[in-house]
């Protein structure tokens, strides 16, 4: 039995449209991201003095460096935006030298070092159309190092403009 032409034009007329709508849908979606990734950046500017003063709560309350007491942030401009292979969430490194000073009693106290002010990257999350921090630092790099070396998790988020 040979199928009729009405048929046969409805399968037709179907399979276009899925290779249009496939075609058309990832454009789409590359530009919609585009636009999601410049209003978390925009947001992460504009919150980014209160971003610092949590990400310092945070990380001054987790005792990390041992026996070391967090004394100061001094935020620089430069920030990167990456995202996560895994789950590609927004993360913002941005560049931060911090002060510590040992603890009364704690194994730090007698180190020379410890005064010395420690270069770090902050990381800061954009997730479900908000920023935040865990309050972790990674020392001794600034944020194109730090995204660099973890070049296994992350990629550099690099905006065109139009």
């Amino acid at each position: 039995m040979e199928p009729t032409w009405p048929f046969v034009i409805l399968i037709a007329v179907t399979v276009c449209g899925v290779l249009v709508a496939a075609l058309v849908w990832g454009p789409l979606k590359k530009r919609r991201q585009a636009r999601e990734m410049q209003r978390a950046m925009q947001a992460f500017k504009i919150q980014r003095e209160l971003l610092e003063a949590k990400f310092f709560d945070l990380a001054r309350s987790l005792g990390k460096p041992r026996g070391l007491r967090w004394i100061d942030c001094d935020w620089l401009d430069s920030v990167t935006f990456a995202r996560d292979l895994n789950d590609g969430l927004l993360t913002a490194f941005l560049a931060v030298n911090i002060s510590f000073e040992a603890i009364e009693g704690g194994d730090m106290e007698d180190v020379a070092a410890v005064g010395n002010i420690r270069e770090a990257a902050a990381l800061f999350h954009y997730r479900s159309g908000r920023w935040g921090t865990g309050g972790r630092a990674l020392f001794n790099m600034n944020p194109h190092d730090a995204v660099t070396r973890l070049q296994d998790q992350y990629e550099p988020v690099v905006l065109e403009t139009p």
